[in-house]
């Protein structure tokens, strides 16, 4: 049986990934918080529905009517997740997965990996991460993805005003869009729940490097490099391609610009 799956958040993540979701044969229900954008959620072929975490309306209940739902929005009102997650209770949802963030992660200027738990933040995303794995009603996988890039996001950008670039002797971890939903996909088909998983590309260049190369696409040049003042993190995704057996496609952040 055709299994739906609802998409709470459809914005430059969500949207392509309802589309791709509805395109490999499930049933597609997505969210927004604005009016304007539901005829596009139509166009994907996604049900559309108006949904806004900090003011949950009955709508809400026709969206969670799915058998898996993944949570893709920038909200870390933990109060509002609160509600959020009762009203995930007394729906048919089996599966949640939950897109999250390795800024969970202290700057240790080391490696870390999901078994690092001493390593965690006390951050409001990750106690609504907790509040996720905590409920008895549902499993829930938690997805930390580095930071997004791809398509309309090059990076470089931020520097067209002849910006700073602070620390440039840290590394980075970024992913692109192609492989965050390549990862949610593989989750899905290999019903990897009740997991956490690390979502970046397998290289770590230099801030120095990879803006620069990145600004360079976009005929900018980087001028000012601060000093190096924060400790950096190196995001293992080991676990990913271990576990589930994925194969990044962009695993070379240097070859992406």
């Amino acid at each position: 049986m055709m299994k739906t799956i609802s998409v709470l958040g459809s914005g430059w993540l969500g949207l392509p990934l309802a589309q791709n979701l509805k395109e490999s044969g499930f049933s597609i229900k997505a969210s927004t918080t604005s009016p304007e954008r539901l005829s596009l959620l139509e166009q994907v072929g996604a049900e559309p529905f108006l949904v806004n975490i900090e003011n949950l309306s009955n709508e809400v209940d026709g969206f969670l009517k799915s058998d898996i739902l993944i949570i893709n929005i920038t909200s870390k009102n933990i109060d509002a997740f609160r509600e959020l997650i009762a009203k995930i209770e007394e729906s048919s949802i089996q599966k949640v997965i939950f897109i999250s963030s390795t800024s969970v992660y202290k700057s240790c200027n080391k490696t870390v990996s999901e078994s690092d738990h001493n390593l965690l933040t006390e951050s409001p995303l990750r106690i609504i991460e907790e509040l996720f794995q905590n409920s008895q009603k549902f499993n829930t996988t938690i997805i930390r993805f580095g930071g997004l890039i791809g398509y309309s996001r090059n990076p470089g950008r931020f520097f067209a005003g002849g910006k700073t670039l602070r620390d440039p002797d840290g590394r980075v971890n970024l992913i692109h869009r192609d492989d965050c939903i390549g990862i949610i996909h593989k989750v899905i088909e290999k019903q990897a729940w009740g997991e956490t998983f690390n979502g970046c590309a397998d290289t770590h260049p230099t801030k120095r490097e990879f803006y620069s190369k990145a600004a360079s696409a976009i005929g900018l040049e980087i001028k000012q490099f601060g000093s190096n003042e924060t400790p950096f993190k190196i995001v293992s995704n080991e676990k990913v391609k271990s576990l589930l057996g994925y194969k990044f496609i962009h695993s070379n952040l240097m070859k992406i610009y």
